[in-house]
């Protein structure tokens, strides 16, 4: 039979990461309402099938491959990548005079790799190694990735007047 999570776990484990899986999500789906279902889902993957883990760090560790993970299979889904609704677009009200240029914005527009490791280390507060053992990449690589990232950044930030 399988173990379940106890009301109080499960409280916890919500109340401790739905915020940093929120806002990995939010830099990778560009969607704060695709963020939710990825938090949604990510709590469902650990309470239908509870894992032990050594530590706080292995725990963190463990939700933050997953929210990558699930927002790697939204993005590759062909419901996303086709879903369009014009007339729900015509609806929303244009971006507000000075909500254009903002740093977070500038970030979202860099591609997924780089994305990412700018959230998780700006955003998140982790190392670059520990980036790399988060995200099973060599430290060399997330540290390429950091600096390129920057780079990228910062030219699209000069080319906005921001920088």
């Amino acid at each position: 039979m399988l173990q379940r999570l106890d009301r109080q776990e499960a409280e916890r484990l919500v109340e401790t990461y739905s915020d940093l899986i929120l806002r990995l999500s939010a830099c990778w789906l560009k969607s704060r309402e695709d963020a939710k279902d990825v938090c949604q889902t990510v709590f469902l993957r650990l309470l239908e099938k509870p894992r032990s883990f050594d530590s706080p760090e292995h725990e963190r560790a463990w939700i933050v491959r997953t929210a990558v993970n699930v927002c790697k299979d939204q993005l590759k889904s062909g419901w996303r990548r086709h879903r369009a609704d014009l007339d729900a677009a015509e609806a929303l009200p244009a971006p507000e005079e000075g909500d254009e240029g903002t740093l977070l914005q500038a970030v979202e527009l860099l591609p997924p790799k780089y994305r990412t490791v700018i959230c998780l280390y700006y955003y998140e507060g982790y190392g670059a190694r520990e980036i790399a053992e988060l995200l099973g990449e060599r430290p060399a690589t997330i540290f390429t990735r950091l600096d390129r990232g920057r780079k990228k950044l910062r030219a699209q930030l000069e080319q906005e007047g921001l920088a």
